[in-house]
């Protein structure tokens, strides 16, 4: 039986269209001006003086997770075969996508267009490699991809 080929994050995820309509929540009216735009967006300061975790954190885990789960199904009926790399761990780590994202939110210090890039980064590296996004690996892609990201843009 011949082996299915990798299929990039862009050819599995969400269509760009029902993305847009699923962020339809974050878009704003042109009427909005000044800290109403950040509040639209999650990124408005909340009464302590830290920010709130941006909503499309959430989207991008979500995006994450259930790509995550689908190759692992793969994985486990033997419809794939996943490459080790430095990425991966013994065992996965008790902390889910999205809390992994709020922590590094928090911690960070970097900008939220920094996820964003994360993500890219995240995607050109699976079109490049035989690796497949699982829950041993996921989380050290993400730190690393954050981190380089933060560096590009936020250091720029």
């Amino acid at each position: 039986m011949p082996m299915p080929q990798q299929i990039p994050l862009s050819d599995t995820r969400i269509s760009s269209e029902s993305l847009c309509l699923k962020m339809g929540a974050l878009a704003f009216d042109a009427d909005d001006v000044g800290s109403d735009i950040y509040f639209k967006l999650g990124l408005k300061e909340n009464g302590k003086g830290s920010l709130r975790t941006p909503r499309f954190l959430s989207l991008l885990s979500s995006l994450l997770d259930n790509y995550v789960q689908k190759n692992e199904t793969l994985l486990e009926t033997a419809q794939i075969e996943d490459d080790l790399t430095v990425f991966h761990g013994l065992r996965a780590p008790p902390v889910s996508i999205q809390q992994y994202f709020d922590r590094m939110f928090k911690y960070a210090g970097c900008s939220p267009s920094c996820f964003i890039v994360a993500y890219i980064y995240v995607d050109r590296y699976l079109q490049q490699t035989k690796t497949h996004l699982t829950s041993l690996n996921i989380h050290r892609l993400l730190v690393t991809s954050v981190m380089v990201a933060a560096k590009f843009v936020d250091d720029a």
